[in-house]
C-alpha cells in the first residue's frame, strides 16, 4: 500500500503559497496604475473591485480604513494610481492586491478631484448667493488668517492704515502650503470663531502659485470651515486668474491682498469728504427749512384769525346753535311718536282686558247653555215621536190582536212554534197558545191534507 506523506492538503498548499508572498520584498509594497473595473460604492464599508489594462486584470480590496481617506470619487472606468501589497486569500486559494492609497492617474488628477469636489459642494449649496453675508461699512476689528512671514499680512496691514486707522488687524498666522496647511487653517479660523462677535470680517489667502500651492484652500474641510464662520469672510487666494473653492464660498473676492483690504475698510478721506459734503447739505437744507417755516409763521401772524381770535369762533357759534335746534326738534318729535304709541298700546290692553273676556265668556256659556236645552228638547220630542210610531206598528203586528179574532197558536216543549204537521208525530206533547192563557195537549193522531 503507497504512502500518505507525499500529498499535502489544499490548506497547506495555501499556507505554502501565502508564506512566500508575504517573504517575497517586491510584494510588499507595490505600485500599481490601472483602469477600474466592476467599481461597485459600498457605503460604510470595504471595497471590492479590479484594475486592469489592455491584456490583464487582477483583483483588490481597499479596506474601508484606507477607502475613508481617499480623496476623490473613484468611477467605473477611471484610470488610477494604487500602491498597496500583494497577497492570498487563503480561503480561496487566490492572490489579490490589497490596496493603500489611491488617487487618479494622469495630469489632470488633481483637477478631477478639485472638480468633483466642487460639484459635491454646489449640490449642498455652499456657493450659493443667498448665503453670501454683507460687509460691514465700517469695521473695529479685522481677523488675518495667512503665513506671518509672508507678503500678504504686509499689503494689508499697509492697506487697511493708509485707508482706515481706526480698524485693529489682527494675525492668526497659518500654513498656506504642504500637507498640514489644511488643518492649520482650520485651526486658525476655529481660534477667531471662539471670539464669537468679536472680529467684523476676516480675510484669508495668499500669493499665487501652482494648483498644487493653492490646494490647501481646495481641501474640503477648509472650505466647510468658511463657509461656518459668523462674520464675512473676503478670500484672496493666489492672484486673479487663480481661483479656488475658498474663493467661491467666502462672501467677497478679491484679487489681491490689497484689494481685500480695500473690501475690508472704508477710505477715510473719502468718508471724511463725505461727511463734510453731507454737513453743507445739511445746513442749507436746515436752513431753508427754516427759512420756509419762518415765512409760514409770519403769514399766520398777519392773517385775519390771528388779528381778531374772536372770528375764529363764529362758525363754531352758528353750528352749535344750529345743533341745539336739532336736538330740541328731535326730543320733540320723539316724545310725540311715543306717546302716540303709548296711547295705541294702551288701547290695545284695554281691548284685551281680562274682565272683559270673562264677561264675553259668561255670556257665551249661558247662550251655550240655553242652545243645549233646546236641543235636548227638540231631540227628546224626536225620539218620542219616534217611539210613538214604533209602539203602533209593533201593536200593529203584535200575534196577540190575531189570537183576539179567536185564533191560536201551537209550540212544542222547547217553546219552539210549530208550523206544520211534519214536526209533530203521536204521543207528542205539545202547547195550544190562547189570548188569555195556554193548555197543554197530546197528539192523538197526524193526518196531512
Amino acid at each position: 500500500m503507497a504512502s500518505n506523506d507525499k500529498y499535502l492538503s489544499v490548506s497547506d498548499l495555501n499556507y505554502y503559497i501565502t508564506q512566500k508572498f508575504k517573504n517575497d520584498p517586491y510584494l510588499h509594497k507595490v505600485f500599481l496604475e490601472g483602469e477600474l473595473s466592476n467599481f461597485r460604492y459600498r457605503r460604510n464599508s470595504h471595497q471590492y473591485f479590479s484594475l486592469k489594462d489592455e491584456k490583464s486584470k487582477i483583483n483588490v480590496v481597499m479596506f474601508r480604513s484606507y477607502f475613508d481617506k481617499v480623496k476623490f470619487k473613484p468611477e467605473e472606468g477611471m484610470k488610477v494610481y494604487v500602491v498597496g501589497y500583494v497577497n492570498v486569500y487563503g480561503p480561496q486559494g487566490s492572490y489579490q492586491f490589497y490596496a493603500e492609497k489611491m488617487e487618479p492617474a494622469g495630469l489632470g488628477a488633481l483637477y478631477e478631484q478639485l472638480r468633483q469636489l466642487q460639484e459635491k459642494l454646489t449640490k449642498e449649496g455652499l456657493f450659493d448667493e443667498s448665503h453670501k453675508k454683507k460687509l460691514p461699512k465700517f469695521p473695529d476689528k479685522i481677523a488675518v488668517v495667512t503665513s506671518a512671514s509672508g507678503a500678504v499680512i504686509h499689503d494689508i496691514m499697509v492697506t487697511a492704515n493708509r485707508r482706515f486707522p481706526h480698524a485693529e488687524i489682527d494675525l492668526f498666522p497659518a500654513q498656506v502650503q504642504g500637507d498640514t496647511a489644511a488643518d492649520s487653517l482650520v485651526n486658525a479660523m476655529r481660534q477667531i470663531a471662539s471670539y464669537g462677535d468679536k472680529y467684523d470680517v476676516m480675510i484669508i489667502g495668499r500669493g499665487g502659485g501652482s494648483l498644487e500651492d493653492l490646494w490647501p484652500f481646495n481641501e474640503e474641510k477648509v472650505v466647510r470651515q468658511v463657509y461656518n464662520m459668523q462674520m464675512p469672510v473676503i478670500s484672496s487666494v493666489g492672484h486673479e486668474t487663480d481661483t479656488t473653492l475658498c474663493d467661491l464660498v467666502a462672501d467677497q473676492r478679491a484679487a489681491t491682498p490689497t484689494a481685500a483690504a480695500e473690501y475690508a475698510t472704508p477710505n477715510l478721506s473719502d468718508e471724511l469728504a463725505h461727511i463734510r459734503q453731507l454737513n453743507s447739505r445739511l445746513i442749507s437744507e436746515t436752513n431753508a427749512l427754516i427759512h420756509e417755516k419762518r415765512e409760514v409763521l409770519n403769514r399766520i401772524n398777519n392773517s385775519v384769525i390771528m388779528r381778531e381770535p374772536a372770528r375764529l369762533y363764529d362758525q363754531q357759534i352758528q353750528t352749535v346753535d344750529l345743533l341745539k335746534n336739532r336736538l330740541q326738534n328731535g326730543i320733540t318729535h320723539l316724545l310725540n311718536q311715543n306717546s302716540q304709541n303709548y296711547r295705541l298700546l294702551n288701547q290695545r290692553l284695554l281691548g284685551n282686558s281680562p274682565e272683559k273676556q270673562i264677561t264675553q265668556m259668561k255670556q257665551a256659556n249661558i247662550f251655550n247653555a240655553r242652545q243645549l236645552i233646546t236641543g235636548m228638547n227638540q231631540v227628546i220630542a224626536q225620539k218620542k215621536n219616534q217611539f210613538k210610531q214604533m209602539a203602533q206598528q209593533l201593536d200593529d203586528y203584535s200575534p196577540l190582536k190575531t189570537l183576539n179574532r179567536g185564533y191560536a197558536y201551537v209550540s212544542d216543549k222547547k217553546d219552539q212554534t210549530i208550523t206544520s204537521v211534519d214536526d209533530l208525530k203521536e204521543n207528542d206533547l205539545v202547547k195550544v197558545h190562547f189570548k188569555d192563557g195556554e193548555i197543554s195537549a197530546r197528539v192523538m193522531d197526524v193526518r196531512r191534507k
